[in-house]
């Protein structure tokens, strides 16, 4: 870094199409120390579309897809894994960003496969993955995606395995689920600006939860239900309360942030 330099780290929000990705993106944003992407000409502001360091074709991220393809689940290690793809990326995302904040907040679907390139690309970066009942998720995508419900929870609950086994790799991640978010969305935000070593902000719009839309929806099978309840989601759109996972290299900011949980 040159003398005179703003030194920037990396917030990333991770995340399954339709599971309150932009929501968290745009509670987070309203943080004088956060600044995110805004008024792009790119579906819900993602950062992916406006970079060329990284491939993102129209048949990459593809909804009800991307997440189980074994060529769009980037590591440390790869091709990508390189000082010019670090330097285009910054580049490239530069211009979208104002000079606001100590974050910058990145926030776009394949993020949640490529944590552990970012990670090494972004030394310094810290990860913000939301899930959602596999029951929502599908119903949602079902809106979107020629696929059966019941692929499409076997696609969730997939995208979400995998997901957990990267965050074995990564130094600072938390875990959010989005019914947490819509019933306590002060206490959520209040966790994840404590992560980032952050005063509270407020929660500056009304927070409604989208999962009464899908009431009746396709109900996990006995199968499915095992797997879901490792992150606390039961059939019939239900979940278990106190689910939360918090992971940090300096301990006390490890602690501040799972008081909330």
């Amino acid at each position: 870094m040159t003398p005179g330099e703003r030194h920037y780290r990396y917030l990333f929000v991770c995340g399954l199409h339709r599971t309150g990705t932009s929501l968290i993106a745009r509670l987070l944003a309203a943080h004088d120390a956060i600044d995110a992407i805004v008024d792009a000409p790119v579906p819900e502001n993602e950062g992916v579309y406006l970079q060329g360091a990284i491939p993102h074709t129209a048949r990459h991220g593809v909804p009800g897809h991307y997440a189980v393809d074994p060529e769009q689940h980037l590591i440390e290690g790869c091709a990508h894994d390189t000082l010019p793809t670090r330097k285009r990326m910054e580049h490239d995302w530069a211009p979208w960003f104002t000079t606001k904040g100590q974050w910058r907040l990145e926030k776009s679907p394949v993020n949640l496969t490529r944590m552990r390139l970012y990670q090494q690309l972004f030394p310094l970066s810290q990860f913000i993955v939301i899930l959602r009942h596999p029951e929502a998720v599908a119903a949602a995508l079902r809106k979107w995606v020629d696929r059966p419900a019941e692929e499409l929870i076997d696609y969730t609950l997939d995208a979400y395995d995998l997901a957990f086994a990267d965050l074995e790799y990564i130094h600072a991640a938390t875990v959010v689920r989005y019914e947490d978010l819509v019933a306590q969305p002060q206490a959520v935000l209040d966790r994840i600006t404590q992560f980032a070593g952050l005063a509270p902000v407020k929660v500056q719009e009304e927070v409604r939860d989208g999962n009464e839309t899908y009431d009746g929806a396709s109900c996990l099978d006995q199968q499915q239900a095992v797997r879901a309840s490792r992150y606390g989601y039961l059939p019939g759109m239900r979940i278990d309360p106190g689910f939360g996972v918090v992971k940090h290299p300096l301990r006390a900011v490890r602690e501040a942030a799972l008081e909330g949980v």
